[in-house]
């Protein structure tokens, strides 16, 4: 009869147990980890320099809405006029006059007025690439986040089974030096105790190269000063489970997706679609403009008395009274315009609605999936292993099945963690599309800030 060291067989029983512990572990502490995750999400936000640049260009439309909602400035009319060829004498025609004028120029119907809000209207929906970006910046910072958790579990994993091998190699070498164990027993060991070297020298380059990519929002600075990330690949979604309950489990995500940002673009889009309809319409009323001339005598009239100044006023308008290739054709091209973006908002809408519902697809069969895992892979796993090693004991398993059983116990382990990760990433997506993250950041500044964009 053959038994395994104590120090084998511990670790060999306790694997399974870390597996359930990290668990627990992950669901209890969800919170916590999320509620760090937000942290520095509106870390990243406040530093974030493209939300401030959406806040300059909103701000930019929104004054040159007000500067083209302006009258245009007057314009000033100088000079002389009667002036005799022969003599050039400003005294001695009574037609000679010295003459300023002032001239206005007046936009048709409520041009002006309608420029500003269409202005404004397109600002609305600068402001809103906010919050995508937002929404964005929160979405990659989460995936990564999880994804760095997921690879921190996997290396405590292979860790202890680097252990386990390391004792496994210990206990074949001895047997091995005694003559009851053969040479491919030992090297199988260390052949497997290298490959869980090579996949934990893999783990901490993925691990390294997650951390970089969030300096990306967080800066390098940060990435300096907090080298240890404490991870998770599971977080608390309570939020968007709330979203998702006062649907109803329907399919038609429309209401939720409406409030999208890039559906509230497309809505802006279509206001000033429909604004700039009425700016073409302003074309068929006459544009005015008005000009006052005030001339100055300084000859004498034909009884030899000073001639007096001359007052003059003009009112000039067009008349569009050819409006078949011009205004029609403007108005048309703008009704045509108003339809076009309706269209694409309705396109996006659908095209949001089917990646919800795709998601949706994924997260419910990775529940089962995860289920699975739980309550059937894992304990029948532990089962097996009790098993190998009591066969070991026995003289009916060989060594290498002590082995197998633990290499297939790490493999499963990891893919439980994997599945576990790729659900917290499709909640992530989900609450992209749905408005499911609960951080708060507030409104980023217009004004430029050089320490802001340099900070990183």
């Amino acid at each position: 009869m053959k038994t395994l060291p104590l120090s084998i067989a511990a670790i060999v029983s306790a694997m399974p147990l870390i597996s359930y512990a990290e668990d627990q572990v992950s669901v209890t502490t969800a919170a916590a980890s999320t509620k760090q995750l937000n942290a520095l999400i509106e870390l990243a936000l406040d530093s974030d320099t493209s939300r401030a640049q959406y806040a300059a260009q909103s701000q930019a439309m929104r004054q040159r809405g007000a500067a083209s909602a302006t009258l245009m400035d007057p314009k000033i009319k100088v000079g002389f006029g009667g002036l005799p060829t022969d003599s050039f004498k400003l005294d001695e025609d009574p037609m000679t006059n010295l003459s300023v004028g002032l001239m206005q120029q007046f936009e048709r119907g409520s041009t002006l007025a309608l420029n500003q809000r269409k202005a404004n209207q397109q600002a609305d929906g600068v402001s809103y690439q906010i919050q995508v970006r937002e929404r964005d910046v929160a979405n990659a910072i989460t995936q990564q986040w999880l994804e760095l958790g997921y690879l921190r579990y996997a290396a405590s994993v292979i860790q202890d089974n680097q252990r386990l091998m390391t004792e496994m190699e210990r206990y074949a070498q001895t047997n091995y030096s005694i003559g009851k164990s053969e040479a491919q027993d030992l090297l199988n060991v260390q052949l497997q105790r290298n490959k869980l070297d090579e996949k934990y020298q893999s783990n901490q380059q993925m691990q390294h190269r997650a951390k970089a990519q969030l300096s990306e929002w967080l800066g390098s600075q940060w990435l300096d000063s907090n080298p240890d990330i404490d991870a998770s690949y599971q977080l608390s979604w309570s939020h968007l489970d709330g979203i998702l309950q006062s649907n109803d489990g329907s399919q038609q995500f429309y209401t939720l997706l409406n409030q999208h940002p890039m559906a509230q673009i497309a809505e802006s889009n279509i206001a000033a679609s429909r604004t700039q309809v009425e700016v073409a319409e302003q074309a068929y009323t006459p544009q005015v403009g008005v000009e006052v001339m005030y001339a100055h005598r300084q000859a004498n009239n034909m009884m030899g008395e000073p001639a007096s100044d001359l007052l003059s006023a003009y009112l000039t308008m067009d008349i569009p009274l050819f409006t078949d290739n011009r205004q029609d054709k403007n108005v048309s091209a703008a009704q045509y315009q108003v339809g076009a973006a309706q269209y694409q908002k309705d396109t996006l809408l659908a095209q949001m609605n089917a990646q919800v519902n795709a998601l949706m697809i994924d997260r419910t069969n990775l529940k089962e999936r995860i289920e699975r895992y739980q309550l059937r892979l894992l304990p029948q796993m532990t089962a097996r292993i009790e098993a190998v090693e009591r066969g070991y004991q026995n003289n009916t398993a060989q060594f290498g099945d002590v082995i197998t059983a633990s290499t297939d116990e790490l493999a499963l382990k990891v893919e439980l963690a994997r599945l576990i990760t790729d659900l917290n990433q499709t909640n992530s997506k989900l609450a992209s599309l749905l408005g499911g993250f609960e951080y708060q950041v507030s409104a980023p500044s217009a004004q430029y800030n050089k320490n802001k964009g340099n900070s990183k």
